[in-house]
């Protein structure tokens, strides 16, 4: 391995141990199921698409997100009711749903991930024959 991999490999695993010093919030999300596979829905207010991250590490599925909250001109807050502007939530995902079809959607600080099931771990209807 050579000196310039090393020093990208620590670079990135000092990024990653920030971020993960970083408080957090969890966002609250609804899981609904239904047999074409999963729908997640996340509150992720002041979030935009720019500053959101999803991803899929093996069978980890991370949302990552920081809200942004506009300040007018020379204001200054000097109360908040957030402590941390940054979302985190981490899921395990079952081998019967297709990660790598994942379909992520925002609108309105609502983000909606749907997750599909395989096909052969879909139920099916087995047709009966008379004789």
């Amino acid at each position: 391995m050579s000196e310039n991999t090393v020093m990208q490999t620590r670079e990135a695993s000092a990024l990653a141990a920030d971020r993960a010093a970083t408080p957090a919030m969890l966002p609250p999300v609804d899981i609904f199921e239904d047999p074409a596979g999963l729908t997640l829905k996340a509150d992720l207010p002041g979030v935009s698409k720019e500053r959101l991250s999803v991803a899929v590490d093996q069978n980890t599925l991370t949302i990552e997100g920081e809200a942004e909250i506009p300040m007018p001109e020379g204001m200054e807050a000097l109360y908040a009711d957030l402590r941390s502007t940054v979302f985190r939530r981490s899921f395990t995902l079952s081998r019967e749903l297709q990660a790598d079809r994942i379909d992520a959607q925002i609108q309105d600080g609502v983000l909606t991930l749907k997750v599909p099931t395989r096909e052969e771990s879909r139920p099916r209807k087995i047709e009966i024959k008379v004789g």
